[in-house]
């Protein structure tokens, strides 16, 4: 295991998808490497925090404008 795929598994390592042998080498790889404890426990606070919050509401001027842009986008795409 390398900090490269470590990252590329990222997201299959946090939802508990990979099989065990490859969690087991993500996990030898995160007693070795600090960079990537970091990453990973940074990634898990994000998600933890992301998942704990309330949307923020949007003004109405930036909705109006996220509106019209995503329009023309839309009749640009669907002439």
């Amino acid at each position: 295991m390398n900090c490269r795929t470590l990252v590329i598994e990222l997201e299959n390592y946090l939802d508990e998808e990979l099989d065990a042998s490859i969690r087991a080498s993500i996990e030898e790889h995160l007693m070795k490497c600090k960079k990537c404890r970091v990453i990973v426990n940074t990634t898990k606070k994000t998600i933890e925090i992301y998942c704990n919050s309330e949307p923020a509401p949007l003004p109405e001027a930036t909705r109006a404008r996220l509106h019209e842009a995503l329009a023309k986008r839309l009749r640009r795409a669907h002439p």
